[in-house]
């Protein structure tokens, strides 16, 4: 594959499903052009990666696209987006609550939201298409990758067989759970199989839409099946009252000429019904978890980086956040105020973040399932089953809080010593270094969501100037800074610090009362330095 020395972009991104596309936008609205290589010209009419965050539609907040978003859900509005677990059929009579991501809501800017993800990338292609620096290639496959010291070529094919070299300074692979980039970058996997066949079943029921009446506002449900020993049968709503889809594990030589789908859609029901298929698929449930995010220029982002079952709705959110955190540190790099540390800071914070959620959330479930099922049985001991049983709803609540992605370990987070990354951690209100914002409202009346610059922004809350000591060292150093100064009154007290350094992706950088050294603060956390600076 010939170099061409023409850079026809700064980055060209492999995949332009959600989390390709999310990474354009991202990039586009920094300033960076962007090629996306996408090799689907129509989207898949597939339900899948139906649960968006409240951080995820704070993404959606800043890119110009909520309320679009919004509009496109399938499911009304007055209609509850939670969901529900069941024991052995969805008729049994035992369920709770599950995944209530509304009790976290006081700690994001924005509600969380649930539509198909071939309606969230409709979205997302529209406002790809309003933004100049954005060119996308439809029908369009990679080949190949030639990285070099002054950039990347890439070979590209359309389906009509023309072919392209796109030389770029960056790739970024987001092209799913088989990813050519990530083949061709020579990046290894590290894969946990749970030796399990899934199928996917679309289907078309009024029937089932009257059984579950009885459970208002739930939009899925997961069965418990004793005989799975902790794998689910899954239930969700496309739309309200006509179209699910099914996930349930599935012998390894199963079919779709050689299976009944309709009984297993009753058994887990619990009752008869009306089915008519749009759908049958099949997956291999299997966690894989990339050695590295990175191979040089070479980028690897989304289920290319990291794939998982849809246990938990965290797949296209944590490939969202992937796009988000790589975005700000590609333009920084490019722009020339990002450290030689900060593209390597990619990877350093989200590979454990992911590998946390795969283990200590999605695989936990699984075996916890499991041991709950063999050991408590409502036939040999109903009074012994239905005290686990409600004590199961108390720990529904608390998965819901644990689950708080934070890179308090990260090189370019100045924060106490010996910190980690990881996927478990805590929802409060105070300023954390490597944590999340949490909002607040300004004397303005505005939020400070609504505040924060496109760079970093240093929120002042009564100091004697230690903000001018920042603006002087991020002028020499050439990082856009913006500076919110207010009082510590109206709920802002909570984030327990009077400076807080908030990065582009809203994660704080560093908070206290003092900075000893605003310089050492803002090289650290552009990739400049990467020593501990707990007493700065």
């Amino acid at each position: 594959m010939a170099n061409s020395a023409q850079m026809e972009a700064p980055v060209v991104i492999v995949g332009g499903g959600p989390v390709g596309i999310g990474l354009a936008i991202d990039l586009g609205l920094r300033g960076v052009r962007s090629i996306v290589v996408e090799r689907h010209t129509e989207l898949l009419p597939i339900p899948k990666g139906q649960n968006l965050t409240q951080r995820t539609l704070e993404h959606f907040y800043f890119w110009g696209a909520e309320d679009e978003l919004r509009a496109a859900r399938t499911i009304p509005r007055d209609y509850g987006i939670g969901g529900m677990t069941c024991y052995g059929t969805l008729l049994s009579g035992y369920a709770y609550d599950w995944l209530q991501r509304e009790l976290v809501r006081p700690f994001y800017f924005t509600d969380n939201e649930r539509l198909p993800q071939y309606a969230t990338e409709a979205v997302l292609r529209r406002r790809a298409a309003q933004i100049p620096a954005i060119e996308t290639l439809y029908g369009w496959t990679c080949e190949g990758i030639r990285q070099d010291e002054d950039g990347v070529s890439v070979g590209v094919i359309h389906r009509d067989g023309e072919c392209r070299i796109l030389r770029a300074a960056y790739v970024v692979g987001c092209d799913g759970s088989r990813s050519t980039v990530r083949e061709l970058a020579g990046i290894n996997q590290t894969r946990s199989d749970h030796d399990r066949l899934m199928v996917l079943l679309v289907f078309r029921s009024t029937g089932l839409h009257r059984l579950l009446e009885r459970y208002p506002g739930k939009s899925f449900y997961c069965v418990l099946d004793p005989e799975l020993d902790g794998y689910w049968k899954f239930f969700g709503r496309v739309d309200l009252g006509t179209t699910w889809f099914f996930h349930a594990p599935v012998s390894a030589t199963t079919r779709r000429d050689n299976f009944d789908f309709r009984r297993l859609l009753h058994e887990a029901a619990g009752a008869e019904f009306d089915v008519a298929f749009e759908h049958i698929g099949f997956w291999d449930l299997r966690f894989a978890l990339a050695d590295d995010y990175r191979a040089e220029r070479v980028f690897i982002a989304g289920d290319a980086a990291h794939s998982h079952p849809p246990y938990g709705g965290y797949g296209v959110n944590s490939g969202l956040e992937d796009a988000v955190n790589l975005s700000w540190k590609l333009a920084a790099t490019l722009q020339g105020w990002g450290g030689p540390g900060l593209l390597d800071s990619y990877g350093a914070e989200r590979r454990p973040v992911f590998a946390s959620t795969a283990r200590d959330f999605i695989e936990k479930s699984i075996l916890s399932d499991r041991d709950f099922l063999r050991k408590h049985d409502p036939g040999r001991d109903r009074a012994d089953f239905e005290a686990a049983w409600r004590e199961r709803q108390t720990g529904a609540r608390a998965e819901v809080n644990a689950f708080e992605p934070h890179y308090a370990g990260s090189p370019i987070v100045s924060g106490p010593a010996g910190a980690t990354s990881s996927a478990i951690g805590s929802h409060i209100y105070a300023a954390r270094a490597g944590h999340h914002l949490t909002p607040q409202p300004l004397s303005s009346g505005m939020n400070v969501f609504e505040e924060l610059g496109d760079g970093f922004t240093l929120i002042d809350l009564g100091t004697d100037d230690a903000a001018s000591a920042f603006e002087a060292a991020a002028s020499d150093l050439r990082i856009p800074l913006k500076l919110i100064r207010d009082s510590a009154s109206d709920g802002r007290w909570k984030y327990q610090s009077r400076l807080i350094l908030v990065r582009p992706d809203q994660f704080v950088a560093w908070a206290g009362d003092e900075a000893k050294s605003a310089a050492e603060l803002l090289r650290r956390a552009v990739g400049q330095s990467t020593f501990h600076s707990e007493k700065i």
